[in-house]
């Protein structure tokens, strides 16, 4: 064997030998993936199982077994009692809403932040709202809740400001830290073609954002579907409550209807599973174009 077909051969050998080592299966972050799946997947079983059983069915074995009937009247009863079309009309008005304000509004302000934080008056106003982030709701709830009905936003509307106002320290620090990962000259080369600041921001900036806009409209989705308070202090109309609201009518003084409870639960968590299975893809592709780029 000459010299040259010996080198081939020896970097064959090392070549599998790293795919090998690329391949190799970690037991310990399998274990722990698995660990984590676990503490989700158990509550999601004990919650359908609870939904699906008759009130005498519960106080029987642990919690756990399969029912046997299977009480589907519970699904009935829930969409009933809690009026659903019309709170999920709500809450999808809600939450549709404020996902597209807060997208515009805070990228737009987090473009302006970070592309002037040079100057003092800019560099306040960025660390001003980050303070928000330390200040619980409860501590303002009392004032907002004055205000609101003061400027007759007792209703749907306020609450899609209010998720927009209240979102904006947490969106900012995002997009800010993205927007700084954004090389400048992009918008410098733009800008030498003749375009401005807004064209700039629309056809070059908002486009990169794509990975960014994902990720703080699924935050601001989930926070707005699933809140409870902020409804509750707001809304003064009974016909404008959202799906935690009128879910709590299953909480009595002295006893909880569990079965009916849980299947409403489900009920409300169905269309942001459907939601996530049709925008994943989206979701991912929007990743992929913002690395690329």
């Amino acid at each position: 064997m000459n010299n040259s077909s010996y080198g081939i051969t020896s970097r064959m050998h090392l070549r599998k030998k790293k795919f090998r080592k690329m391949h190799h299966t970690n037991w310990w972050l399998t274990i722990f993936v698995a660990v984590c799946s676990l503490t989700i997947l158990v509550p999601l079983y004990f919650a359908v199982v609870v939904a699906l059983k008759g009130p005498d069915q519960l106080s029987k074995g642990t919690g756990f077994e399969w029912p046997n009937p299977v009480h589907w009247g519970n699904f009935v009863q829930a969409w009933q009692r809690t009026n659903f079309p019309s709170a999920l009309m709500n809450t999808a008005l809600i939450t549709v809403c404020s996902v597209i304000l807060t997208l515009l509004t805070s990228s737009i302000l987090a473009f302006a932040l970070a592309r002037n934080m040079h100057r003092p008056f800019f560099k306040f106003v960025y660390y001003y709202m980050l303070l928000a982030m330390f200040i619980p709701f409860p501590i303002v709830m009392l004032p907002v809740v004055k205000e609101t009905g003061l400027f007759g936003l007792d209703n749907q509307a306020g609450l899609i400001i209010l998720y927009t106002l209240f979102g904006f320290s947490m969106n900012i620090f995002l997009y800010t830290t993205y927007l700084r990962s954004i090389p400048i000259e992009l918008e410098e080369a733009a800008r030498v073609d003749g375009a401005s600041t807004w064209r700039v921001f629309w056809q070059i900036i908002f486009p990169l954002l794509m990975p960014m806009n994902a990720t703080v409209g699924i935050l601001t989705c989930v926070w707005a579907w699933n809140d409870f308070i902020m409804p509750l202090v707001v809304l003064t109309k009974p016909e404008a409550r959202t799906l935690p609201l009128a879910q709590y009518v299953f909480q009595g003084q002295y006893n909880t209807d569990y079965t009916v409870a849980f299947a409403s639960y489900l009920m409300a968590m169905a269309p942001l599973l459907i939601v996530y299975v049709f925008s994943q893809r989206w979701v991912i592709s929007g990743v992929v174009r913002g690395s690329v780029k």
